[in-house]
């Protein structure tokens, strides 16, 4: 009986204790009993509070089942399909930038960084980059909590605060100009005051952050204390080296016609002096990649690894070129990137996706092996044999007339299925009406050549690159050759001269490719900027930096930039298809003209895109972009 009464005595008192207990803990505040200084207090918990920012950069490639990036004269999307931000910048309407409706656009408001889905915005590169500059602001306002932490642990999460800091800014004002740059956390009982800067005065703070990331960062995580602990996972995380190219593209960027001079008055000058210091940070990555190899250009036998992967169990593309990645959320089997392979095909091949194909103005771009324009009479190019003895890259990049498109596994192709019929009325062309590949060409670069229903689409894995070493040698050169005034300028290493010139750059690009370098009439500086510029055409195609490029040359609204052009073409009669198809480069044509197929109308105002009205109305000092 003792034992019995003493032990519902024990139950009745811990009954009142846990009944107790739980009203104290109702009465209280959620997390009342988490420190908010623990996510700062040392490398692990500070680390995870970091790690947010790599989920603000934006999905290019995988945002939705069909995605465009590239805005320029270089791709045509069916004129039926209205939803591309492609389809929208050929009517001049900006307005779409922001999402509404079915757009596809990523630049897009909105969005939410711990989300693994790309349909909850994770491309939204507006909403997700003022989230990660005040996600940034926060961490370096807190800094003064990491108490237990080494030096190399407190200069990582700090390299890592600024540089976000200065590439969300970065990336917004490419788009949109000067910028109120917001280096603190704002209070959220102020009303906002902020003036919009000119786009030096933003493209200064955000060089200082990056001059300071650089100098906290390492070269490669994987060589640091803490890295150790996830050797070979490190690659995306950043590093000197990224924080140095950004500190340049930055600098080339505010030195560039667009925004270092007046829009209005269309002046085509370069700032020199911004110039320079974007061909001596270029110069500094540069010269640490060849002491290094942290980075390297891919040999050209293995160019297509850098764009994508086919059939390696979702391996990312890229190899050590690949500097800087777009979002990777997924992007070993979002079955978004897979559907996006099927808009480059024709419907003969794949019924499903979006079409979209390079347009053929674009496609001249692709000179010829000997590194002369088409254009040019050195070159050796004839309208008659338009595929021959062409840039390397060409034939990398570009599907033509007569070159095979499918294994044709089973037999059930149809001869003009297998081989690309795109000459004028060809199969590939009128297959699907409007969806058929109107300019003449197809564009492979982010697919494997074979892709096809009948021979299977899955396995292909692309990924976009905000930045690759290739990119940077011929940003070095453009820097190089405007600031330091001559195709001999190079860019400074701890204030001696780099190795190579602005010409030199442009050669190891064209070397790489098996294209002859330079031919000497093009050593001015007038001379060698065009080929440059036809340079980043080439080498860059596709890859979403046109449209910008474009823009800061001021060349977006001028003719020809501003028209999309179909080619049209005969095969000759007296080849017959077996020879053609056994050797498509020596295809001879004829009847070969071209055809506009979209013109823009476009003027100065579509140099920058509009910000949002409920936005620019929230206070005067924040002003909308001239023409919106």
């Amino acid at each position: 009986m003792y034992i019995y009464k003493t032990t519902l005595l024990v139950l009745w008192l811990f009954g009142m204790v846990l009944a107790t207990s739980c009203t104290d803990y109702l009465d209280k505040a959620p997390l009342a009993e988490i420190n908010p200084d623990d996510a700062y207090k040392n490398f692990r918990n500070f680390q995870g509070f970091t790690e947010e920012l790599y989920g603000c950069i934006p999905v290019v490639t995988a945002n939705a089942s069909h995605n465009s990036w590239d805005w320029g004269e270089d791709v045509q999307w069916v004129p039926n399909d209205t939803r591309s931000f492609s389809y929208c910048v050929d009517q001049g309407d900006y307005w779409k930038w922001v999402g509404v409706g079915d757009n596809y656009g990523w630049l897009r408001t909105g969005g939410k960084p711990a989300s693994g889905d790309p349909k909850d915005g994770k491309g939204a590169l507006w909403g997700l980059s003022w989230y990660g500059i005040r996600k940034a602001n926060i961490g370096l306002a807190n800094l003064d909590k990491l108490t237990q932490a080494t030096t190399e642990e407190r200069n990582l999460i700090e390299g890592q605060l600024y540089f976000f800091r200065g590439w969300f800014h970065f990336m917004l004002m490419q788009f949109w100009g000067g910028l109120p740059y917001v280096d603190e956390v704002l209070p959220s009982d102020e009303v906002l005051k902020r003036a919009r800067l000119t786009y030096r005065e933003t493209a200064d703070k955000a060089s200082e952050d990056f001059r300071k990331a650089a100098a906290l960062l390492p070269l490669d995580w994987d060589e640091t204390t803490v890295g150790k602990q996830t050797v070979g996972k490190n690659n995306i995380r950043i590093n000197k080296i990224m924080a140095l190219a950004y500190l340049g593209k930055n600098e080339l960027w505010a030195g560039s016609p667009l925004m270092s001079g007046d829009v209005n008055a269309q002046t085509t000058a370069y700032n020199a002096e911004s110039c320079q210091r974007a061909a001596d940070a270029f110069a500094e990555v540069l010269d640490l990649c060849d002491k290094t190899k942290r980075y390297e250009l891919a040999d050209f036998a293995n160019y297509t690894d850098i764009f994508y992967t086919y059939q390696q169990n979702g391996k990312i593309p890229g190899l050590k070129e690949a500097i800087f990645y777009e979002n990777l959320a997924d992007a070993s089997g979002s079955r978004y990137r897979w559907n996006q392979v099927n808009d480059y095909v024709s419907k003969t091949l794949i019924q499903s996706g979006v079409k979209h194909y390079p347009t053929a103005n674009y496609v001249d771009y692709y000179g010829t092996k000997s590194g002369y324009p088409i254009t040019d009479p050195e070159s050796g190019w004839s309208k008659e044999y338009p595929w021959k003895d062409r840039d390397p890259r060409f034939y990398t990049d570009i599907r033509y007339d007569g070159v095979k498109m499918a294994v044709n596994t089973d037999g059930s192709f149809k001869e003009d299925q297998q081989y690309a019929s795109l000459y004028t009325n060809g199969l590939y062309r009128t297959t699907g009406g409007m969806e058929g590949i109107r300019s003449g060409y197809m564009m492979c670069k982010f697919m494997h050549p074979m892709t096809n229903e009948k021979d299977g689409t899955k396995g292909v894995n692309a990924v976009l690159t905000f930045m690759r070493l290739a990119d940077v040698y011929l940003m070095y050169a453009e820097a190089a050759l405007m600031g330091y005034g001559s195709p001999s300028g190079k860019g400074k290493v701890n204030g001696a001269d780099y190795k190579l010139s602005a010409l030199d750059a442009i050669n190891v690009i064209r070397n790489r490719a098996g294209v002859a370098e330079v031919p000497t009439k093009f050593h001015t500086q007038t001379d060698l900027l065009n080929e440059l510029r036809r340079e980043r055409a080439v080498e860059l195609a596709f890859e979403g930096h046109r449209f910008t490029d474009l823009r800061r040359w001021l060349l977006l609204d001028k003719a020809p930039y501003n028209v999309k052009l179909s080619v049209e073409f005969d095969r000759a009669n007296d080849i017959p298809s077996q020879d053609l198809y056994k050797d498509p480069k020596n295809g001879r044509v004829v009847n070969w003209r071209y055809e506009v197929m979209k013109e823009r109308n476009l003027s100065q105002k579509h140099y920058w895109l509009p910000f949002r009205r409920e936005d620019v109305n929230m206070y005067k000092e924040f002003k909308q972009n001239p023409g919106w």
